[in-house]
């Protein structure tokens, strides 16, 4: 496994880095409020507080996933959505990305695939020394992935990884989720420039929340839940609930420590697979962290 100080001083490199008081990916976005409210079907299948039907607040952050954050809104590029679930419980985190499907399993592959991605002409070799990432590649360009979209609003955000749900009788099942948004009206005006994404999103508030189904596939037999890669044929689909993004927020990093947006930490009523991305992220974020903190 690659040491996460090793991937975070490539990934700086990558981006002609360092970029101080930034993200080492994910390095330009801003945070917005919200609520989620559950719906019945998902409190039958998970016992997770968050699933229990009453309103939690949220923190979104909308974010390119470059590691700079020189790098412009028309600029092609993979975009997050990152959500935090507040609950008495606790909080749980889902990082949601624009591309459907994830091409690599290891974080090793992971930092030498974002080093080619950079460089455009090194990136087909790259590609044609790992082919078993060809069919992510093309499912992902199939749904724009990378294409600047007109609004973070008009995205399907895919969080990659696989979690068990737990339900108030002990049956555990695995699902994926999806951030799903639901049809809304363009705000009127032109947005245009560097972070024409960020005025749009705020004039888009300005008129009424967005609004997201938090779709959730249930593993079928045979699905694999610890390959960040692998394809599910799926069991029952179901909508978990809506999320509400309602207004735009200062940075609370300016005011206070870092906000770390965790995929692995979870609360009661929801588990983590051994997807090897999925458990290397911690250690990640943490290098990250510090660097950015000294910064």
């Amino acid at each position: 496994m690659i040491d996460p100080r090793e991937a975070i001083d490539r990934l700086t490199a990558a981006y002609r880095g360092p970029h101080p008081g930034h993200r080492t990916l994910h390095a330009r976005g801003t945070f917005y409020e919200g609520t989620f409210t559950a719906a019945d079907a998902a409190a039958e299948l998970c016992r997770a507080a968050v699933f229990s039907g009453e309103s939690v607040p949220l923190l979104v952050r909308w974010s390119n996933g470059a590691g700079s954050p020189k790098v412009p809104d028309k600029a092609s590029d993979v975009r997050g959505m990152a959500v935090r679930f507040r609950s008495d419980a606790g909080d749980t985190d889902l990082l949601g990305q624009t591309a459907p499907r994830f091409p690599v399993r290891e974080p090793a592959d992971f930092v030498s695939m974002t080093e080619a991605a950079v460089r455009p002409a090194t990136f087909p070799l790259w590609v044609a020394r790992h082919p078993g990432t060809i069919g992510a590649f093309l499912a992902n360009v199939r749904a724009k992935a990378i294409a600047p979209p007109f609004s973070y609003a008009e995205k399907t955000s895919y969080p990659i990884h696989a979690y068990r749900w737990i339900a108030a009788d002990g049956t555990r099942r695995w699902v994926r989720y999806e951030f799903r948004p639901q049809v809304g009206r363009r705000p009127s005006g032109s947005f245009e420039g560097f972070d024409r994404l960020r005025q749009e999103i705020v004039a888009r508030l300005a008129e009424g929340p967005v609004r997201y189904d938090l779709h959730v596939i249930v593993a079928a037999e045979g699905d694999d839940p610890h390959d960040p890669t692998s394809v599910w044929k799926g069991g029952r689909q179901l909508t978990a609930g809506v999320i509400e993004v309602t207004a735009p927020v200062d940075d609370p990093e300016e005011s206070g420590g870092p906000v770390v947006f965790d995929p692995a930490r979870v609360v009661d009523g929801i588990e983590l697979s051994d997807d090897p991305i999925l458990r290397y992220r911690p250690s990640a974020y943490s290098e990250s962290v510090a660097r950015r903190t000294s910064a």
